[in-house]
């Protein structure tokens, strides 16, 4: 075991001698980073598990919220609800992004805690349309709104926490968790509605069973407050001599629009593929390759799990090859393989070949967003970092991300061709390759 001798002199004739084990130290600083990275990933969590969950039930809670004697109609009302949420985050990432630049990472992520929180209790609470009519598609789109509103900075703000206390040539890896968090909801959301398809039946997971999985996530949000209290300030952050004034920071963001493009650019790709992979696979499991709901719920477990794996590992290499070689080569294989692969699952839909065609795209994704969340954290100026990032993330996810299940579902219907979602994936990876190709990191940042 190495050891450091420190001697400090009171006078000449008494040394005295201070020992410090190296090993014991370097274990605590990596047990303090550990949990710092879940205390600042919980409330990631929780807002893509009820994001995941909304996705996975969509069809039930169009029944419930949205009654229509069109299937197809009231699918679509859900999904576009599921959507609506996705519009409110370019308004909370320039809002509560600009409060987290001006206030402290801290301060505003307690303040997203508390707002998704408040959305995910409306939602789980709200009796159906049979029971307060017009009023309960309305209280749950106000509760879609509040948690988009929540969401835009909380992606950010995560991320910009973990790149602030990443040690230095770790900042990938670091960074990587925040998506990382996202794949534990999925995996934890599959889960619980695996466990509730195999007790439930489907008429009682149509009419109620489909609440059970958010009122689990309303049951651990004072355990997600307990952890995320406890985080500290980032040092960077308090070193900083002067903070911007909230108009200072937006007017810093107007003069950097063309960086906050860029990255809105690079996080289509990754926004896209995302809730492709995830949110949208069991409604295109069971609606259009017509699988049984256990068969997509498994899938979207296995591909969470498929995130979780490559993502801290793409995150590392980063550290190690750069961010654009990732970028350039992952965009390039979504962009020649996606649609080729969504062809070969349609014409002989299986379990088997829908596993295969996901964890396929998994290892793009994982491979993509372990560089690219880390470099959009790079590229931003450091006074509007969190607005910044939160900003290009937001819009990426409002305009393509958020209602990909929706386009999706739209695009099928009007072209007849169950494998057009792939094309859509392309156009996604397309952006993001010019994108990339633009990028440049600010010199702070190295």
């Amino acid at each position: 075991m190495l050891t450091w001798r420190c001697e400090f002199s009171h006078d000449v004739s008494t040394p005295a001698v201070s020992t410090v084990n190296i090993g014991a130290v370097t274990l605590v600083t990596r047990k303090s980073a550990l949990w710092s990275v879940i205390r600042v990933s919980s409330g990631n969590f929780l807002e893509m598990y009820d994001f995941m969950v909304f996705g996975y039930y969509a069809a039930a809670i169009g029944k419930a919220f949205f009654p229509s004697g069109n299937p197809f109609l009231s699918l679509m009302l859900s999904l576009m609800t599921f959507g609506a949420g996705f519009l409110m985050r370019p308004l909370g990432a320039i809002v509560l992004g600009a409060y987290t630049d001006r206030h402290g990472r801290r301060a505003g992520l307690l303040l997203t805690l508390t707002l998704m929180s408040a959305g995910i209790v409306s939602i789980a609470l709200t009796p159906g349309y049979a029971r307060i009519g017009l009023i309960a598609p309305l209280l749950v789109l106000c509760g879609r709104l509040l948690q988009g509103f929540s969401a835009g900075m909380e992606l950010g703000g995560v991320s910009v926490y973990l790149s602030e206390i990443a040690t230095p040539g770790h900042k990938g890896f670091y960074v990587s968790w925040q998506s990382g968090s996202q794949q534990v909801a999925v995996m934890f959301a599959a889960l619980v509605g695996v466990l509730l398809s195999k007790g439930l039946s489907p008429e009682q997971m149509l009419s109620w069973g489909w609440r059970v999985p958010l009122l689990i996530g309303c049951a651990i949000i004072p355990f997600l407050f307990w952890l995320r209290r406890s985080l500290q300030e980032t040092d960077e952050f308090i070193a900083r001599k002067s903070h911007l004034s909230i108009s200072q920071i937006l007017a810093s963001l107007k003069v950097n629009w063309r960086i906050v493009l860029i990255g809105t650019m690079m996080v289509t790709t990754t926004t896209v593929s995302f809730y492709m992979i995830t949110a949208y696979t069991p409604t295109f499991g069971s609606s259009v390759l017509h699988l049984a709901p256990m068969d997509s719920l498994v899938v979207t477990m296995c591909v969470g799990a498929s995130n979780l794996f490559w993502l801290p590992i793409m995150g590392s290499l980063s550290d190690r090859v750069g961010r654009r070689p990732l970028l350039f080569g992952c965009t390039i294989l979504m962009l020649v393989s996606a649609y080729p692969a969504m062809l070969w699952l349609v014409h002989d839909a299986s379990f088997s070949r829908l596993l295969s065609v996901e964890l396929w795209l998994s290892f793009i994704y994982g491979s993509y967003n372990g560089a690219m969340v880390v470099f959009l954290t790079e590229i931003m100026p450091i006074e509007v970092r969190t607005s910044g990032f939160a900003l290009a993330y937001s819009l990426a996810t409002a305009i393509f991300g958020g209602f990909t299940p929706a386009i999706s579902t739209y695009l099928i219907h009007v072209t007849r061709n169950p494998a057009v979602p792939g094309l859509w994936l392309a156009a996604a990876a397309l952006l993001g390759l010019i994108g990339a190709y633009f990028a440049r990191p600010q010199r702070a940042a190295a």
